[in-house]
């Protein structure tokens, strides 16, 4: 049976960690691959891919309610994993994806993008949870009330270590330049943004704005996806060798995958909390980075959040995960606004999730 694994406290790398990027560039992890079809073998026997590990871009909390529920219902169990070991974040996955250590990492389109054009790495985004970008600047409507980039101008903004190089990114396709603000070093805790230490903070539309507002505080959101990074999130990435080598196994972890967001829109809320509490507890027993107890309330109200950044009209049509050519599109254009010039077929390889919904299009069928 596939186990959920905990693998103690990580920080999130930089995507341009370019030191390491060029040490683990050679390093990038391999195995042998089938040619069994998902689940089987040749023979009609039961397929057996082994171990995996999959980096979490965060810590173990609603953001990954899909992964909970394949663990829970025994989706990777059907795939033919004995286990799959989630790694705890933050983390973006790029220098572990690279030096071998897990095989797949939920990542981000900026910082895979940046990893391939700065230090040509070896990787591939395919496919992506979030078809819209999370990110957000955070501000009190009360308080600086940051709505449009021009705002940020001439204020304080809290941005956290990993998260600055998708910060800049928001300045570059804006125009700004980084002197006409300042930026402070925070961390995840938006205390500095109500105590008044910063005017505005970068945070997830699915956590920290919602934390903010249940406390309180009226809230002005600064989307990233509506102003000029409108790119992909949560996204799977490989290095380019385990592509090539393990298409039976990624295409039999991948419907795994949506088995679980399947559940996610078709299961209650509320029960949904329970699977994203337990597995919170269990992460934080293991030693995880964590910040206390989960709120339930916060827990839900998250949840639907991120239902609205998953599912669209397109995956509506395609099926979770897929990444239109539209999408791929307003992503790269996204990151040649940061200074990142790729090719869609630099950065994505959709023909994995694709070829799931050509066999298996009731997949698509993910909405209650």
């Amino acid at each position: 049976m596939a186990r959920h694994s905990n693998l103690g406290r990580h920080g999130r790398l930089a995507a341009g960690a370019a030191a390491f990027l060029a040490t683990a560039l050679v390093l990038a992890g391999c195995a042998s691959g089938g040619t069994a079809a998902p689940g089987s073998t040749d023979d009609g026997e039961a397929a057996s891919y082994g171990d995996i590990s999959v980096q979490y871009s965060w810590i173990k909390n609603e953001e990954f309610a899909g992964e909970f529920y394949a663990y829970d219902n025994g989706y990777y169990d059907e795939a033919g994993f004995s286990e799959v070991t989630g790694v705890a974040g933050p983390d973006t996955g790029v220098a572990k994806l690279l030096s071998g250590s897990v095989q797949v990492a939920l990542s981000d389109a900026a910082s895979i993008g940046a990893a391939v054009a700065e230090q040509d790495a070896p990787l591939k985004i395919i496919g992506a949870t979030f078809q819209k970008n999370p990110f957000t600047i955070l501000s009190l409507k009360d308080g600086a009330d940051i709505a449009t980039p021009e705002d940020l101008k001439g204020k304080k903004i809290g941005v956290q270590d990993s998260n600055a190089s998708v910060f800049k990114a928001l300045l570059a396709a804006n125009d700004i330049d980084e002197s006409e603000l300042t930026i402070v070093p925070v961390d995840f805790d938006p205390t500095p943004l109500i105590n008044g230490e910063v005017d505005g903070f970068m945070a997830y539309l699915t956590n920290e704005a919602i934390t903010v507002e249940l406390s309180g505080y009226p809230v002005t959101n600064l989307a990233y996806a509506e102003n000029g990074l409108p790119y992909v999130a949560e996204t799977f990435s490989v290095t380019d060798q385990y592509l090539a080598e393990n298409k039976d196994l990624l295409k039999a972890f991948l419907i795994a995958e949506i088995k679980g967001w399947t559940d996610v829109y078709k299961a209650e809320t509320a029960d949904t909390v329970d699977v994203v509490v337990k597995h919170y507890n269990e992460s934080a027993a293991a030693g995880d980075l964590t910040f206390g107890d989960l709120d339930p309330e916060k827990t839900g109200k998250a949840i639907e959040a991120e239902k609205l950044l998953i599912s669209t009209d397109e995956t509506e049509k395609n099926g979770l995960f897929t990444i239109s050519d539209d999408l791929q599109k307003q992503t790269l254009a996204s990151l040649k606004a940061s200074g990142w010039d790729l090719k869609a077929d630099q950065l994505f390889d959709t023909s994995i999730i694709d070829s799931i919904y050509e066999e298996q299009p009731e997949l698509k069928d993910y909405l209650p």
